[in-house]
């Protein structure tokens, strides 16, 4: 596909974060979606959070001209948090792309070409196609995504994706960078602190393409997801960067959730577990 005209004129530069670990069967796909774009993209920054196949070897040997950082596994908000600090100092901008996502080839120009035109925002995000195991799946009413004020709406489940996100670097120096003590979840975490605080743009296009269903896709690793929201949650609320409302609707959601979460581990008889979040659950309704 031809590059655009706003191509040519490059006014945004764009700095591309990929973190990879074991995908030597998807890599290529994303690497070589980043390059069809019609928008010139600054750099690609692929971080290796310790593969242990041959992800690096097929990077160099496919992809000589592209950064490729090799560090130990230490998590994919550690590999992102990484390839920000590598990026350019000329790009403003930084867009996220997992390993086994792509990008749709008018992606980055649809965003910057909304920027350019609502330039007050600081955070844009695409609608998304999602396949399961090969399969098309519809998206649930639920997962439906959405701009403007959504921090209400983030609180129930994440509902942006950080592969269909471009966001000024400015924003991250100033909300902080993925959480690194998060197994899962870093996204909904970081989300949350950006929509405490900020309005985003939201493209109504499936721009990007998400993939999912697979053994090693870390949402399939742990069970309980919401432990982590509620942690996430937690450390949000005694950050005092809440408004009254928001804080009041951030405890109501975590009390809720803990409410489920006590009511499961009493039908598996976890003792250790209902004790646990019964202390937790009092500690927010004394909040």
């Amino acid at each position: 596909m031809k590059r655009s005209e706003l191509s040519e004129a490059n006014p945004l530069a764009v700095s591309a974060i990929i973190p990879t670990y074991n995908r030597s069967h998807t890599i290529s796909r994303a690497i070589k979606s980043v390059l069809s774009q019609t928008y010139n993209i600054h750099e690609i920054i692929v971080v290796d959070n310790g593969s242990t196949d041959d992800t690096v070897e097929l990077i160099k040997k496919d992809f000589p001209n592209i950064v490729c950082i090799e560090e130990k596994k230490l998590g994919v908000s550690a590999a992102r948090n990484t390839g920000i600090s590598k990026v350019d100092k000329k790009s403003e901008w930084i867009a996220f792309l997992d390993s086994d996502d792509e990008w749709c080839p008018r992606k980055i120009e649809s965003q910057v070409a909304a920027i350019l035109e609502q330039n007050k925002y600081r955070l844009v995000h695409t609608d998304e196609i999602w396949y399961r195991r090969g399969q098309f799946v519809n998206q649930m009413k639920k997962h439906k995504k959405s701009g403007g004020d959504i921090f209400h709406d983030c609180l129930q489940r994440c509902l942006v994706s950080p592969s269909s996100v471009m966001i000024r670097r400015d924003l991250l120096n100033e909300v902080g960078l993925f959480d690194e003590d998060l197994a899962v979840c870093e996204d909904y975490d970081l989300w949350l602190r950006i929509t405490a605080r900020e309005t985003i743009l939201h493209i109504d296009r499936p721009l990007t393409i998400k993939y999912g269903g697979h053994d090693d896709q870390l949402s399939r690793k742990f069970w309980g997801m919401d432990r982590f929201r509620i942690q996430s949650i937690e450390k949000l609320v005694a950050s005092n960067a809440l408004t009254a409302n928001q804080a009041c609707a951030a405890k109501e959601v975590a009390i809720a959730k803990i409410e489920i979460l006590i009511n499961g581990a009493m039908k598996r008889g976890n003792a250790e577990f209902v004790n646990f979040y019964q202390k937790k659950l009092k500690e927010f309704q004394q909040l």
